[in-house]
């Protein structure tokens, strides 16, 4: 992906690879080229990238679950039993805690 940036161009990655990269250094050094990194991005970020998916109609796949399937949610993933991202539903979880009325 480097060597698709122009000289002085930046490559930033969001979020951790599945394996450990290999990184071309030289095509860093001549091409001027910066690369870093986040765990999230920050808010300006995230609404760019938020408003480039709606766009370009880009949509995910998510599975919405509550609080309390986050011990199953984890035995999912160490099975690699999951298609699609995990959303926790505060909302949810609150709710079902709240004293009726």
């Amino acid at each position: 992906m480097l060597g698709l940036l122009k000289s002085n161009g930046k490559f930033i990655m969001v979020g951790a690879p599945y394996e450990p990269l290999e990184l071309p250094v030289f095509s860093l050094i001549i091409g001027r080229k910066t690369m870093a990194g986040s765990g999230i991005g920050g808010m300006k970020e995230i609404k760019e990238i938020i408003d480039f998916a709606t766009k370009h109609n880009i949509k995910v796949d998510i599975e919405v679950i509550s609080m309390d399937y986050v011990n199953k949610a984890m035995e999912r993933l160490e099975k690699a039993d999951v298609r699609y991202r995990f959303v926790f539903d505060i909302g949810i979880t609150l709710a079902a805690t709240r004293p009726s009325s």
